[in-house]
């Protein structure tokens, strides 16, 4: 019997998915995404994050305009988790995010979903306005958090 490496198996195989079908992300596996993520090891553990989840298709269709380009999938997503920090709390609050965005990626897809990673952080929505502000402003977000990111979740389409 040949003895795997069960992450390596699931690092090799995990690919972004940005076509989603129509089934709903079940609210157990939800559950245990954020689990995960509220697990993610952080700089002396002072967790600088907020994360918000969205199963709402208008949520999703907003968030698929926050930026000109690598952003419009996000309208199939049957999941949308968006990543903030509060650098307030914590000076690497990107790095501490950038983990907990991958965790939740190999956890969707350690529980048979896919997803894929928007930037948002340092990149535009239009010629005027930060990707991040767009964000902001769909989800009513404080003015304290910075996003990092988006990721897009659903079985594969």
């Amino acid at each position: 019997m040949e003895n795997k490496n069960h992450f390596i198996e699931l690092l090799k195989v995990r690919k972004s998915i940005r076509e989603f079908s129509e089934r709903e992300v079940e609210k157990e596996k939800i559950e245990i995404i954020k689990e995960a993520m509220l697990l993610s090891p952080s700089s002396r553990n002072i967790k600088p994050w907020e994360f918000y989840f969205s199963t709402s298709p208008d949520i999703a269709r907003e968030l698929s305009l926050s930026k000109k380009s690598g952003s419009e999938f996000l309208k199939g997503a049957r999941l949308c988790i968006v990543i903030c920090g509060d650098p307030e709390k914590s000076d690497v609050w990107v790095e501490d995010c950038s983990i907990a965005s991958i965790i939740a990626q190999l956890t969707a897809e350690s529980i048979g979903l896919g997803s894929c990673w928007v930037q948002i952080r340092n990149r535009m929505h239009d010629d005027k306005t930060s990707a991040e502000n767009f964000v902001k402003m769909v989800l009513g977000l404080p003015d304290r958090l910075k996003v990092e990111s988006i990721i897009g979740v659903g079985y594969a389409g």
